[in-house]
């Protein structure tokens, strides 16, 4: 057991290098590793908000809003099928009780009504063994022609997690682009999204650019009218006030020409006539075309840019604009250039979501917290150091050792992998320091009684580390299933400790074990112990 074949030593101690390696970079500022050749390591350890500050923001879907923004476009649906040729009458198409609903003018149209309509009842999902799945909406019809497309509470359920997935994606897209460093964006229960970003100087920017919907259209707009004007218009036409432009809003097409959907690139500039800041956009080829054709059809019309209902500029088509590019102008600042640019490349937002919670954390808690960190990893390694070494004399200075070289590939591995360090995390490594020792106690106790026994110094090293692995190994995997579940389960800080503590138990065992029996056999090689000091 003592016989370590050479490539095996060699794998352990090239382990070791890169652990202690992969954790340099830690013991020095940001700066000066930057200046660092290309071939040396330069990642560092992840703080989380706790450690370095910045902003804790958590949002919730607005189910409400998301819902009549859903009714909404089911009612223009309904309104196209049964439009279709042959056209259905019917009377009272609008939204009532979370549903859409509408009276056919002969009731002999029902089945054929219900035939259209049926398939707006949108399934989201196909059911288990030939289910029928969950629906969006219920079908109701009374024998009266009354026809009613109900918001089902699955439906709304199942809407509301694919719309949390969705806007997990888009806001990371976002905060990625402010450059802040390793975000964590993560759901909170069913409709709850929670937006951490370390090191963030600037909150009220996230909130802004996280918050805003972003949703893009592009209207034909029919006229200009006084804000608050409550004249009849036109149907199919609805009224979105124009920023920048207090007291005048726009009569619109209820149906937009394009979405933001057939951008592909947006970027902030300067025009070049009133050096202004503008955002350029460039379209997709099927955008283009579409572009190409309203612009060609609708010569000397003014053409709405809405952002989350709001007209932000109204241009007039001079000419058809063929080539796949826009300008979206209005009383920009440079940031609000830039971050509208942002919004656009990153996507718009499936849902309205409102802040629940809201925290800004200030750097200089975050750096007491470090620094009472370090402290107690500090004096947590020294007094297990000392305990060791009086207890185990020669041997507890080997597993001294091998804690120090624990902690290095701990750091090593959370600075590879790009976790991020909470304080939590760091009662992980207080904690794994403690925990570290465990195993060196099993063998060397083991080792004792070995001797004690009557064997020979080389067997009861020998028989030490092999009986005492089973133990080892059982203490060990038990500790490790409760951090995972640990990780799995919990949130935020509880997943900021399981991790550091899950890496700890794997670093723990290879140090505790596997590099310390290296030593011992190394050296029970070279001095050929007739006795166990213990």
């Amino acid at each position: 057991m003592l016989h370590i074949a050479p490539w095996k030593a060699a794998l352990i101690l090239i382990a070791v290098f890169l652990g202690i390696v992969a954790t340099i970079p830690n013991f020095f500022s940001r700066e000066t590793v930057a200046a660092w050749p290309s071939w040396m390591p330069k990642r560092q350890v992840v703080l989380g908000l706790d450690l370095q500050g910045g902003a804790y923001l958590l949002y919730q879907v607005d189910r409400q809003a998301y819902m009549e923004t859903r009714l909404r476009a089911t009612v223009s649906d309904v309104r196209r099928a049964l439009l279709e040729s042959p056209r259905i009458g019917y009377t009272g198409l609008g939204v009532q009780n979370q549903a859409v609903q509408f009276r056919l003018r002969d009731p002999a149209d029902l089945n054929t009504a219900v035939e259209r309509i049926a398939p707006l009842r949108n399934q989201l999902n196909t059911g288990l063994l030939g289910g029928t799945g969950v629906f969006e909406f219920n079908l109701v019809t009374t024998p009266d022609g009354l026809v009613r497309l109900v918001y089902t509470d699955e439906g709304l359920s199942h809407r509301m997690r694919s719309i949390v997935q969705q806007s997990i994606e888009v806001i990371a897209r976002r905060v990625d682009q402010l450059g802040t460093v390793e975000p964590s964006i993560t759901r909170q229960g069913e409709d709850r999204i929670l937006v951490e970003a370390p090191g963030l100087g600037d909150p009220q920017r996230l909130k802004d650019l996280v918050g805003q919907t972003a949703q893009l259209t592009f209207h034909l707009v029919r006229s200009s009218v006084a804000t608050g004007d409550t004249a009849a218009h036109d149907p199919g036409t609805i009224v979105l006030p124009a920023e920048g432009e207090p007291g005048i809003s726009y009569v619109v097409d209820e149906a937009p020409l394009m979405t933001g959907e057939d951008l592909t690139d947006a970027q902030a500039a300067f025009d070049q006539q009133t050096n202004e800041p503008v955002v350029n956009f460039r379209l997709s080829t099927a955008g283009a075309v579409k572009f190409g054709q309203v612009t060609q059809q609708n010569v000397g019309r003014p053409f709405a840019i809405v952002l989350d209902n709001q007209v932000i500029s109204a241009p007039v088509i001079r000419e058809p604009i063929l080539g796949g590019t826009g300008q979206i102008s209005g009383s920009f600042t440079v940031q609000q250039a830039n971050d509208l640019a942002i919004l656009l490349r990153a996507g718009a937002l499936p849902a309205k979501l409102t802040i629940v919670e809201e925290r800004t954390i200030g750097p200089g808690l975050g750096a007491d917290s470090i620094e009472a960190g370090r402290l107690a990893s500090v004096i947590g390694l020294a007094l297990v150091s000392i305990f060791m070494f009086v207890a185990y004399g020669f041997y507890g200075l080997v597993a001294n050792v091998a804690v120090i070289v624990n902690m290095f590939m701990l750091i090593g591995i959370l600075t590879t992998l790009g976790a991020t360090l909470t304080l939590p995390g760091i009662a992980g490594i207080v904690l794994t320091i403690g925990m570290a020792v465990d195993s060196n106690v099993l063998i060397y106790e083991r080792i004792r009684e070995e001797f004690k026994a009557g064997r020979s110094a080389i067997q009861s090293i020998d028989l030490g580390f092999r009986r005492a692995l089973g133990t080892i190994l059982d203490s060990n995997i038990t500790t490790l299933i409760a951090a995972i579940v640990l990780f799995q389960l919990g949130t935020g800080p509880i997943r900021g400790f399981a991790v550091t503590h899950a890496i700890g138990i794997v670093t723990t065992v290879f140090t505790a074990y596997t590099f310390t029996r290296l030593i011992l056999a190394y050296w029970v090689r070279r001095r050929r112990p007739t006795t166990v000091n213990l």
